[in-house]
Order: structure tokens, then sequence, then C-alpha cells
């Protein structure tokens, strides 16, 4: 079985309603961490799923999208660094550093 990889995806979407298709869409592969960012757990497969999904909805000269690969989930070691009033606890209750 393949280990899974630890993603960021944080999005820039022009507009509303494709940016509210792009989030219906992370919340099924991800954990949302704020507003246009999710971290996400993913074996290829599914990173490959997700990246189609994406693709298909975006308009590539208005929006963005970084998918940003952490490593593998059983050895990275990320740190976070969170202020202010959400509460935000990362996978594996593992920091992160964005």
């Amino acid at each position: 079985m393949e280990t899974p990889r630890l993603y960021i995806v944080a999005y820039d979407i022009s507009d509303p309603k494709r940016w509210r298709r792009v989030f219906k869409i992370m919340h099924g592969y991800g954990e949302w961490v704020q507003l246009s960012i999710f971290q996400c757990r993913l074996e290829s497969k599914r990173h490959a799923e997700l990246i189609s999904l994406l693709e298909g909805i975006i308009h590539n000269q208005e929006d963005h999208i970084l998918l940003i690969d952490l490593g593998n989930v059983d050895t990275v070691e990320p740190k976070v660094v969170s202020l202010g009033k959400a509460s935000f606890e990362p996978i594996d209750l593992a920091p992160i550093i964005i």
C-alpha cells in the first residue's frame, strides 16, 4: 500500500461561483485550515484525481491553485504557527509552517 503524502492546497479563485465549487471539492480531499487553504493526505491516485477535478473548474487566466507537497506523512515534521481567533489542529496533531 502506498504511503500518502501531506499537501497544503491554497487557491485564489476570481469568480465566487467557481470558488464555491473548488471549496466543496476540497472538503472531499482534505481538512479546511483557513479561508482558501486546505491540508490533505493524498496517495498518488487521489492527488491526480484532485488535480483533474480542479483543472476542470478553474479558468487558467484568472485563477491560481498551489499544491505544496510537504512529503511523506510518516516522516514529515511540519511546524505551525497559528495566530488569531481560529483554532487549528493539523493532521495527526503535527504542526505545519506555510
